[in-house]
């Protein structure tokens, strides 16, 4: 897969921020991809607290059986500290490295983190998504800003993330009675649709099957150069 140079990553803070700003009003929130959605990516990151090695790997899944086509993994050393609100800056590099050895290109990426529900509107899938030029949807375990009410007990349940007076996101129960994730729009897809890929592919777990597999993958590499 190619990806596009959008930005240095060798970057400060205050250039980061810079970058996010410049960037927040590209990413279209609007259904602009392939109907029929055949291979679905799961994208994670995994690091242990206090070192500098991270491990990204991508999984492909069949939409239809969830069943894994392609998986691509890297891991590297990286600079960038843990800034709440730039983690793309940190994980982005070993993400695209792992984008970037697969053979095929999904139809769209779930990642573990925020969409447009971003204080500068910019998180980890609006940021890949811009630069794979690929639909992305963020599907985070917790909230980051933005106030919602419970959605329903039930699956498929869901209340909408605000901020500002402005819907930014969903919070959606993917499985009765257990915790809601919190979905926003990446790059190239409406929320609507975003959320409709989400519970696709949410079918036994809280988290959609891309993400859990990707998350094990990380886990595994982590675990196997660490001991």
């Amino acid at each position: 897969m190619k990806f596009k140079n959008l930005h240095p990553w060798d970057v400060d803070y205050k250039t980061a921020v810079a970058i996010q700003a410049d960037l927040r009003g590209k990413p279209v929130l609007s259904d602009d991809g392939p109907g029929d959605i055949r291979i679905v990516a799961g994208a994670d990151i995994s690091c242990t607290k206090g070192d500098d090695r991270v491990y990204a790997a991508v999984v492909l899944l069949d939409a239809a059986t969830l069943e894994v086509v392609e998986e691509a993994r890297y891991s590297c050393r990286i600079s960038f500290p843990y800034i709440p609100g730039l983690l793309s800056f940190r994980e982005g590099p070993p993400m695209l490295r792992a984008f970037e050895k697969l053979r095929r290109r999904p139809d769209v990426i779930l990642f573990d983190g925020q969409g447009i529900a971003h204080p500068r509107g910019f998180g980890l899938a609006a940021h890949m998504g811009l630069i794979l030029d690929l639909p992305s949807v963020g599907c985070a375990k917790t909230r980051l800003i933005g106030t919602f009410e419970e959605p329903g007990a039930r699956r498929g349940q869901c209340s909408p993330l605000m901020r500002d007076g402005k819907q930014i996101g969903s919070v959606v129960r993917t499985k009765d009675r257990v915790k809601p994730v919190f979905i926003s729009q990446g790059h190239r897809v409406s929320l609507e649709r975003a959320v409709e890929i989400v519970l696709q592919c949410a079918r036994r777990y809280r988290i959609p099957e891309p993400i859990r597999r990707a998350h094990i993958l990380v886990n595994k590499m982590r675990k196997e150069e660490t001991g």
